[in-house]
């Protein structure tokens, strides 16, 4: 049975006990929807590519949709919910909820405040599905899971972060790169769905290390 088939996953996250981080007085709480379908022989992951915007640390990144936790927000999924919605306005009503992941820390290097992500999975059953996009994605694309699992998709880029250019490890989506705080989330998902799986940061690492310095 495929590793990353709907069925698989959907036990694997039931099975699981998302670990909730700590959050303080100026936490900042965010949810993400990681949003699944069935392509087949494979699993596809849907991301967005936001649009290039001056002061977002996240300008021009792939990422899950998703956004902070705002007032009228009821729990952490309603949040994934709406802002999804309001990205690229598929109505998440419609799917099915697996369920919640580890939350992740964003770097806080990077950030002048602390931010907590909870990603909650879900997955559409229908194919004909169609996005709009608001001011803040510039696409929406699909992601096999199997190839970032295989470590097929693997790849590292530079960006360049508080003015230095540094190297990163990814996975590659249809040219675009799936890094960072995103890539850390897909990493702690194929952990959960196997414990003896091996992040390709090592490879990462022993590519660093034969790569002579600039």
């Amino acid at each position: 049975m495929n590793l990353l088939s709907i069925d698989r996953i959907e036990q694997s996250i039931n099975g699981h006990t998302p670990e909730r981080l700590s959050v303080g007085e100026d936490t900042r709480q965010a949810a993400v929807a990681v949003i699944l379908r069935d392509s087949g022989e494979q699993t596809e992951v849907l991301f967005i590519l936001r649009a290039t915007k001056q002061g977002d640390p996240w300008s021009g990144h792939m990422a899950f949709p998703g956004g902070h936790r705002e007032d009228q927000d009821t729990s952490l999924r309603e949040t994934a919910a709406r802002e999804t919605m309001e990205e690229i306005g598929l109505d998440l009503s419609h799917a099915a909820f697996l369920g919640e992941l580890d939350a992740v820390r964003a770097n806080p290097n990077r950030l002048k405040f602390d931010i907590v992500v909870t990603p909650f999975f879900c997955v559409l059953h229908h194919q004909d599905i169609s996005f709009s996009p608001n001011h803040e994605v510039a696409d929406v694309l699909w992601g096999s899971l199997n190839e970032m699992y295989s470590g097929s998709s693997f790849t590292t880029c530079r960006f360049d972060v508080q003015g230095e250019k540094q190297t990163f490890p990814g996975y590659d989506v249809a040219g675009q790169i799936v890094w960072g705080l995103t890539y850390r989330i897909l990493d702690s998902f194929f952990t959960m769905m196997d414990p003896n799986w091996v992040s390709h940061d090592q490879q990462f690492q022993d590519r660093s290390s034969e790569t002579p310095a600039l």
